[in-house]
């Protein structure tokens, strides 16, 4: 099967978020599968350095109004091909931010170039399917219902809530006929949702594992499309995001100080070590060392970590942050740093060297998301020894088993996991979590059963295979 797959960005070419882990791994992880996976991205400056020299597809002689073309290479492993529109790409940055924080003014007509170019290719190049991935390749499903065209789509959603509206006005430029902008289409609430798009006409619609598969389709979770959604019925599910394995091993990641795995996993107090040293904290190899690493957001739950500060340090813990978002919450991640001081640290920004460091030395990773889609950092910290702490809601209560009694007396626990999602359940959680630590018997079983976790995409690209055999059969 040949399989265009198209999204905003991927790894190593363009990264800022899980997309991009994810984007860039499935080509590898589907190849087993009879797979294989072209991967369409925007040509931006780094998209296209990183292509070296490439092979001009096609012209697209107007696309919105400027002149385009489709280029392919092969780098890093990978078949890509890149849509190279200076007037809507070429230019240094956020993929999606101006300079000042706030969304590019063009991004409509940016994604909306995205998503006409992999229709087009999809038809004139021979792929089998098309898969879209999130809202800025959204419109490609419409484009190819509207072309009449007998090319299956795959629309995945990454994160619910980024869901792509914009003014009604921006219609017109579209190109898609008048009757696409209805209820029954792209029309949102008066305005153009280009994630709605996908949702309403792609073959079939997946999300990133089963649990928030089941929550989007909820009011609580549905973010407004629970009943488009839910009308869907089953063609709506959900596949687990994975791990590069070999990308993501301890034992050969070139970012950390001592590798090392499970068979022995004592080289993790020189990262610990390191990691105290790098977010100036004492350095004390028997304090118990969380960290966060992700997005300063109300969605991950930073501000529970705050509040349940004293659960942390009244225990003799440490606590560092890593990571950006929300111009609050990086304030009083900054104000918690300078008030205790060798006792919380922080890196606001972001560093792949620290990120490593920081699943490879921490004892363990919090994630008390409000909602999570999957999330690759408990993968992450199960692969690298950190249990981590997580909240009980779609792909962690997927991925995590709870070190609960029956389940530490079974031998299955790979972290702790709590609900409600509040300050008060999360701050007993990490209670568990030290007393654990300092259990000389349960803790290194339960190292032992995360880094046991099949955390790779072997599972999740069958899956993927046969949902896709399916889209062809029908």
């Amino acid at each position: 099967m040949k399989l265009l797959a198209v999204a905003s960005e991927g790894f190593p070419f363009v990264k800022t978020g899980g997309l991009a882990d994810v984007v860039g791994a499935l080509p590898a992880a589907l190849a087993p599968e009879g797979v294989g996976v072209t991967t369409l991205l925007p040509g931006y400056p780094a998209v296209m350095a990183a292509l070296g020299p490439v092979q001009s597809v096609e012209s697209l002689a107007d696309i919105f109004g400027a002149p385009a073309r489709l280029v392919r290479a092969t780098a890093a492993g990978r078949d890509v091909i890149a849509l190279d529109a200076p007037q809507f790409f070429g230019r240094a940055g956020s993929p999606y931010l101006a300079p000042g924080g706030m969304d590019w003014p063009d991004n409509a007509q940016r994604f909306a170039a995205l998503a006409r170019a992999a229709a087009h290719a999809a038809q004139s190049m021979g792929f089998d399917a098309l898969h879209v991935h999130d809202w800025q390749a959204g419109l490609a499903p419409a484009y190819l219902r509207f072309a009449s065209s007998r090319v299956p789509t795959l629309f995945t959603i990454h994160n619910l809530a980024f869901q792509g509206q914009f003014p009604a006005d921006v219609f017109g430029m579209l190109g898609l006929p008048a009757e696409a902008f209805r209820t029954e289409g792209l029309e949102y609430f008066g305005q153009v949702g280009y994630l709605k798009a996908g949702v309403w006409f792609a073959d079939r619609v997946n999300t990133v594992s089963p649990g928030y598969a089941a929550e989007i389709c909820t009011p609580q979770w549905g973010m407004g499309l629970d009943g488009l959604l839910r009308g869907r019925g089953r063609d709506v599910s959900g596949i687990l995001n994975g791990l590069d394995t070999d990308e993501w091993n301890p034992a050969a990641d070139p970012h950390i100080v001592a590798r090392y795995d499970a068979a022995d996993v004592t080289p993790r107090a020189l990262n610990k070590a390191k990691l105290q040293a790098r977010m100036g904290l004492a350095i004390a190899p028997h304090a118990p060392l969380f960290a966060f690493v992700g997005r300063l957001a109300w969605q991950k739950g930073v501000d529970l970590i705050l509040e349940a500060l004293p659960a942390i340090l009244d225990n003799g813990a440490q606590l560092a942050f890593l990571g950006s978002g929300e111009t609050a919450l990086e304030a009083r991640v900054r104000g918690a740093t300078g008030a205790q001081l060798g006792r919380v640290g922080s890196h606001v920004g972001f560093d792949e060297g620290l990120a490593r460091l920081c699943y490879a030395g921490a004892d363990s990773i919090l994630m008390p998301s409000r909602f999570e889609p999957c999330g690759l950092g408990q993968l992450c910290a199960l692969r690298y020894g950190a249990p981590p702490v997580v909240a009980r809601v779609g792909g962690l209560a997927d991925t995590v088993i709870d070190a609960n009694e029956m389940a530490l007396a079974a031998g299955v626990g790979t972290g702790l996991n709590f609900a409600p999602v509040s300050q008060e359940m999360l701050a007993s959680a990490i209670t568990r979590a030290i007393a654990l630590y300092r259990d000389g018997e349960n803790w290194p079983r339960l190292q032992a059963n995360a880094m046991a976790s099949d955390v790779s995409w072997t599972r999740s690209a069958r899956q993927y295979a046969t949902l896709l055999r399916g889209m062809l059969r029908g």
